[in-house]
């Protein structure tokens, strides 16, 4: 059974997944309380679903982009799980787990998380064959650069406000909203492509693995 841990914002999400089911899936805004909260909702999360720590196989965490304090925290958790079980670990970028989630609606996908200061980390894909593909390195924008960059029709999901949707709403002929519903990271989603990983025994090195950071004006590693 994969632990899936999320922290890359303000969101925070968890999941337990044996391959066969999702066992478990939380997903919660934090008004930055990340310390406080997620080791209690591991636990609980645990607990609720009947299993002890014993019983997992491997720790999965979301890399980022997104925000240095969460990501930090979501790590040392992550880390530590894995070191004390010794258990495997398995580091995922975050836009990927929002992107493996999202139906094929348009050529092209920006998949979005916020970045603080009004600016979105953003990712960009490209449908192929019903899926969606890396394409390119992501990139730090304010919404008006982002919807100034939407020239051809392109999904638009993942963290946006109010304010951030009414810009990119302007743009109606090419930049499509996906609904809120499905604009959340879920957990299951990042538990789900580490279980690939864990099935073909791609693990991350504890010490060498580190969160995804990213500075505005800068492209985000991929």
């Amino acid at each position: 059974m994969i632990l899936a841990i999320d922290t890359s914002s303000r969101y925070i999400g968890l999941a337990l997944y044996d391959g066969a089911r999702v066992i478990h899936e939380t997903v919660w805004i934090s008004q930055n309380y990340h310390t406080m909260q997620l080791a209690p909702a591991v636990e609980a999360a645990l607990k609720q679903a009947g299993f002890q720590y014993g019983d997992l196989k491997c720790v999965a965490i979301a890399q980022g982009p997104g925000s240095f304090t969460g990501l930090r925290i979501g790590m040392a958790l992550a880390k530590g799980l894995a070191l004390a079980l010794h258990l495997p670990i398995i580091g995922i970028p975050s836009l990927d787990v929002l992107a493996n989630a999202q139906p094929v609606k348009a050529p092209v996908m920006a998949a979005v998380l916020q970045a603080g200061r009004g600016r979105l980390a953003v990712g960009w894909y490209r449908a192929e064959k019903e899926r969606w593909i890396t394409n390119g390195p992501g990139e730090v924008l304010t919404a008006e650069a982002l919807s100034d960059k939407i020239s051809t029709p392109t999904w638009v999901c993942g963290e946006l406000s109010e304010d951030e949707r009414k810009i990119l709403r302007r743009n109606r002929r090419h930049a499509l909203l996906a609904t809120p519903s499905w604009s959340v990271r879920r957990p299951a989603f990042l538990a789900e492509l580490a279980w690939k990983r864990w099935q073909a025994e791609d693990f991350d090195e504890p010490a060498s693995l580190s969160p995804i950071y990213l500075h505005y004006g800068d492209p985000i590693a991929s």
